[in-house]
């Protein structure tokens, strides 16, 4: 049962009900924290709950609101629903303002969020055409009213710092002792509680410190989600040992390049990878004291020859806490996660112990407010840092539980939910779009969830997706493995990064030459309200910015000088514009972004326009070059559930002319036989690139919009000849 009332109104508005004057208590509700049911609402004989309302008097207010527009009421699942109209929202707001705590929360949030004027409403310049808008706001600031002792924690963060003394360990450690018996990790059919969890990274612990490793040691892991990878990862932030976290989807020579960055004696391997470790064990050049230690699935596997029996020597390996853990300091590197970047080979990224507890404070509880008896449900792989911050750290900070599967299944993910009666889960945006691409189900909202948290959910489904799986709380952000601050929607808003309350900038940037544009005195320029323009971390000290292994690379995503001589950004290589009182939407990666007709094209909101139309699974927006032509056209590669035969393309380019300027229509089409993706479930480019719209690389069928046509026709070889040949004005 969800506990808006009484708990989460202001005791000012709560009084009403006692005076059976339940209008203001109901418009507050649907417009602070949204849609909610009836049964929410009323008393309920079997279950009472101080302060809900007696439901003759409720169905009597609600009618009332219902004739004057100011509420909607509607059915689903047999259960009634009530949701905001503007107008109620009008009237709410109004209201608001009367009372005495409205200019304190104004007042307390816009110094917090250092807001001023020129922060507000921004006219939208997007595809999308979203805005935030002042009513939005406020009422996203008395969403968190009800819980400002969990939100305003700066003096939290004041005790956590590169040289102070504190780890990923000590927290497990004390939730070992807080939360000693209840539940900590879930796995399958596996329960471990926080004593159970504390006492087998204890036992990995003991025995990496019994093989004589040194701090800053690298061990490369090589596992997927299971629960032994989180008991070395909380070992290795106990003896200051560092788990190089390997990506389970590389193979061959990206496998090679990442175990072969560090130095390394110790291996671990999982049973299910060990395959795709022995194609490359021969280039790793091991020696006699190199030691590769083998992690069963079960106690009946084999253990493969020159491999240790891992499983068999930890079950007998010291409990207790390691002494190390009380000297590990904010600045130790744990693990490292991989990230490709922009560009190149992967780059191992530092993951130190202030980047997770400071996610412990700002997901935990600034973002998610995770309670004790809340499960968390986390499906993407725990080398990504999406999993590790915004999933296990957030569940670390009031000892909630984790629920961890092997891998993401579309097939499996609400049956795991509901399995493990999970009340979170955190997401990519791929994992949204393979949900919502699934045929509606009776028992979509048969769930226990409430919030999700993570990143990519796109604006052109946002609502759509939390209407249907009944998600109220969708906690978006933006960052960067490597980056210590992010974008965050704290509010609860629509269609939004959220905000940074770290120093940052947006700066105008030139597409074509592929550079940030700087001004005759040589500075960066600030981009205008609601333009896109490339965001900008300001380091302030060293470990704003994580750094990489590589410091070649570590120093390509510094710029310098950007508005004063001797300051320095960390380059993100990612667009983003501001959409009102300093809450962001992430735009596009640069690299994806193309230029055509003298026009900046965003493949994110393109990508976003496609993949609405009902016939598309899953698509993929990059520009090719067409002979005679200036900058790139777009071309598509889609995933259909039609047959190209069977698609109906009338349709298709009805929905992009109603959505989409001319310049950012697709001229291309490519249909995929297959769809390929990668550990994060995003379909991968390059090669998509390469072959671009050349018929004679690709078996998949080709169409193309031609100038001043109507319709996409199939590309033939005689027009692919024209084409190259420059028959065709585009």
């Amino acid at each position: 049962m969800i506990d808006t009332i009484p708990d989460k109104i202001p005791k000012q508005i709560l009084k009403n009900i006692k005076k059976e004057q339940y209008d203001k208590v109901i418009l507050f509700t649907l417009a602070v924290f949204g849609t909610h049911k009836l049964k929410e609402f009323v008393n309920d004989p079997k279950n009472s709950i101080k302060n809900r309302m007696d439901e003759i008097l409720f169905l009597k207010w609600a009618d009332q609101l219902k004739e004057m527009q100011y509420i909607e009421e509607y059915e689903l699942d047999d259960e009634v629903y009530y949701r905001i109209m503007s107008q109620g929202e009008d009237e709410i707001l109004k209201y608001l303002k009367s009372l005495k705590i409205f200019k304190m929360i104004e007042n307390v949030f816009i110094e917090y969020f250092e807001l001023t004027e020129k922060n507000k409403e921004i006219p939208s310049k997007s595809i999308s055409s979203y805005t935030i808008y002042y009513k939005d706001f406020i009422f996203g600031l008395f969403s968190l009213y009800w819980r400002l002792d969990t939100f305003l924690i700066a003096k939290e963060f004041e005790k956590i710092g590169p040289d102070i003394k504190g780890s990923l360990g000590m927290c497990l450690e004390r939730n070992a002792i807080i939360y000693a018996n209840n539940k900590a990790l879930l796995f399958e059919d596996q329960v471990y509680t926080h004593k159970e969890l504390n006492e087998w990274i204890n036992r990995y612990a003991n025995f990496f410190l019994s093989l004589g490793v040194t701090k800053g040691e690298v061990i490369n892991v090589f596992l997927e989600n299971r629960p032994d990878l989180m008991f070395i990862m909380g070992a290795m932030s106990k003896i200051g040992t560092i788990g190089s976290l390997i990506n389970t989807r590389q193979r061959s020579a990206t496998l090679r390049h990442s175990l072969k960055l560090n130095e390394v004696r110790f291996y671990v391997i999982g049973e299910e990878l060990i395959d795709a470790f022995e194609e490359v064990k021969e280039d790793l050049e091991l020696t006699e004291e190199d030691k590769l230690y083998f992690l069963k699935e079960n106690d009946e596997s084999d253990i493969p020859e020159g491999y240790i029996d891992l499983k068999e020597i930890i079950k007998h390996q010291d409990i207790k806490n390691p002494s190390t853990t009380k000297e590990m300091f904010g600045r130790d590197t744990y693990v490292f996660i991989f990230t490709s970047g922009t560009t190149g080979l992967p780059k191992a990224a530092h993951i130190r112990n202030v980047h997770t507890l400071g996610a412990i404070l700002g997901w935990g509880k600034m973002a998610l407010n995770l309670k004790t008896d809340d499960i968390y449900y986390i499906s993407l792989p725990m080398y990504h840092s999406n999993p590790l911050h915004i999933g296990w750290s957030a569940a670390i900070a009031n000892g909630s539980a984790v629920a961890l599967a092997r891998r993401f299944s579309v097939t499996n993910f609400w049956k795991d939910i509901v399995k493990y009666k999970a009340t979170c889960f955190n997401y990519i945006g791929e994992i949204c779009r393979y949900l919502y691409n699934q045929p509606p189900n009776p028992n979509d909202r048969k769930h226990t969830v409430t919030k999700i948290a993570g990143n990519g959910l796109r604006p052109e489904m946002w609502k759509e997706f939390k209407e249907r799986f009944g998600i109220r709380e969708v906690i978006e952000h933006y960052g960067m493995t490597e980056m210590r601050g992010m974008f965050c929607n704290y509010l609860n808003l629509d269609c939004t990064i959220g905000i940074c309350l770290s120093p940052h900038t947006i700066v105008k940037y030139d597409i074509v030459n592929d550079e940030p544009i700087r001004g005759e005195d040589g500075f960066l320029q600030s981009v205008e309200e609601g333009e896109v323009g490339l965001f900008l971390m300001e380091i302030q000290d060293p470990y704003t910015f994580a750094g990489y292994t590589n410091k070649a690379a570590s120093k390509q995503k510094i710029l310098e000088d950007g508005f004063e001589e001797g300051d320095m950004w960390l380059y993100s290589g990612d667009l983003i514009r501001y959409i009102g009182y300093q809450h962001a939407q992430f735009v596009d990666r640069l690299g994806d972004t193309f230029r055509w007709k003298g026009e900046n094209v965003s493949t994110s909101e393109v990508e976003d326009v496609i993949s609405s139309y009902e016939e598309v699974d899953h698509s993929s927006v990059f520009g090719v070059q067409i002979p005679g032509t200036e900058g790139r056209a777009g071309m598509t590669s889609i995933y259909s559930n039609r047959k190209p035969d069977e698609f109906d393309f009338n349709g298709f380019l009805k929905v992009l002319n109603g959505n989409l300027p001319k310049y950012a229509i697709p001229h291309f089409i490519r249909f995929l036989s297959e769809l390929s993706t990668t550990a994060t479930h995003k379909i991968p480019k390059s090669n998509m690139k390469k072959i671009g719209f050349d018929i004679t690389n690709t078996d998949d069928p080709m169409y193309v919009l031609l100038p001043k046509s109507l319709e996409y026709i199939p590309l033939t070889e005689k027009i692919y000849s024209d084409i190259i040949n420059e028959k065709y004005r585009f």
